[in-house]
């Protein structure tokens, strides 16, 4: 994971777009390209989208995920942990049904 971060940050520095990717920029950039990417699917059946839009789609799901990395590197978060943490709190707020 860090390759591709230092990846994102060389790429954005080599821009001069530091500045501007702030903790409250890059949540709102996070948000307009998951609207971006959703745009792919309206008015359309999840079939009908990825037949027709299937680049458009990983072209967004690549923004938010950029932007994602991004905040996570400004804020120090190791979104790894992050994700094993939340996947062990969803599971005892999401037990297993056993029948």
């Amino acid at each position: 994971m860090n390759d591709i971060i230092q990846k994102i940050i060389k790429f954005r520095d080599e821009r001069g777009w530091a500045p501007y990717h702030n903790e409250k920029d890059l949540a709102i950039s996070i948000s307009l390209e998951a609207n971006e990417l959703l745009e792919n699917f309206q008015w359309r059946n999840s079939e009908e989208a990825v037949a027709e839009s299937i680049q458009n789609i990983k072209e967004e799901m690549a923004d938010v995920f950029i932007y994602l990395l991004q905040l996570a590197e400004k804020m120090n978060v190791d979104l790894e942990e992050e994700v094993f943490k939340k996947m062990e709190k969803n599971a005892l707020k999401y037990p297993i049904k056993k029948e």
